[in-house]
């Protein structure tokens, strides 16, 4: 299957893959939560070539998750602030963390998420804003949205007929087709984060980093969104 056919498909999962299924892009968030905003800032931090950091930045901003705002005419600069789309992604990126630092950090991991007060190490889950009850017991499934496809309907009545346990094996999978970002009815991950996006419970992290100084923009990375600051955020990994 070709990665630009993702966005036609009517699973919200295969839509938010093709914004942000490439990895440079889930790192270039991850970099932009962490308040870099300039384009040699994101180039430093992740060793990626100018040519491909030129493309995933422009895919982002393509779609609507950073907005290109100049800070500079002669000669033309731009930086890279998060849109409220981009900063709704913090949820996913806590989720991953906590998934990887579970799953692939045989040596300890290298970043955590910490009580911002009490220094104790949070332990994230997602919950259903209504109930407090995790998303992924047995309390809940998954069901077909107002915009589901026949297939839709019959993977998810496979789902509730199928094998033990797959009614909510992929908890992520609950958000209605056509639903906005954000699972309907459902918290992010954990407890409260200062600052965390669309009234989501998000885990808390350590003290957020502010947006940093300019930095060029390469070149021909023209035109130029409103101006809207990014909402600073604690760094990621």
């Amino acid at each position: 299957m070709q990665h630009t056919r993702l966005a036609a498909m009517p699973c919200p999962i295969a839509r938010s893959l093709d914004r942000v299924g490439e990895w440079w892009s889930i790192l270039i968030l991850r970099d932009a939560f962490a308040g870099m905003t300039r384009f040699e800032e994101f180039r430093a931090s992740l060793g990626i070539a100018p040519n491909m950091l030129t493309r995933r930045l422009n895919a982002l901003v393509e779609a609507g998750l950073l907005e290109r705002r100049p800070y500079s005419d002669r000669p033309p600069r731009h930086e890279y602030l998060l849109t409220p789309r981009g900063r709704d992604f913090r949820q996913v990126l806590l989720a991953l963390l906590t998934w990887g630092n579970r799953h692939f950090a045989p040596e300890g991991a290298s970043v955590q998420i910490l009580h911002a007060e009490s220094g104790a190490l949070a332990e994230p889950v997602l919950v259903d804003r209504a109930t407090g009850l995790p998303i992924d017991g047995p309390a809940f499934r998954l069901a077909p949205g107002p915009a589901a496809s026949a297939a839709t309907h019959r993977r998810l009545a496979r789902s509730r007929t199928g094998a033990a346990g797959a009614d909510m094996a992929d908890p992520a999978l609950a958000a209605p087709v056509g639903a906005a970002a954000g699972p309907a009815g459902a918290d992010a991950v954990g407890p409260a984060l200062p600052g965390a996006s669309g009234g989501a419970a998000a885990a808390p992290g350590p003290a957020g980093a502010g947006a940093t100084p300019a930095d060029p923009a390469p070149a021909g990375t023209a035109g130029a969104g409103p101006a809207a600051a990014g909402a600073a955020r604690p760094p990621l990994a």
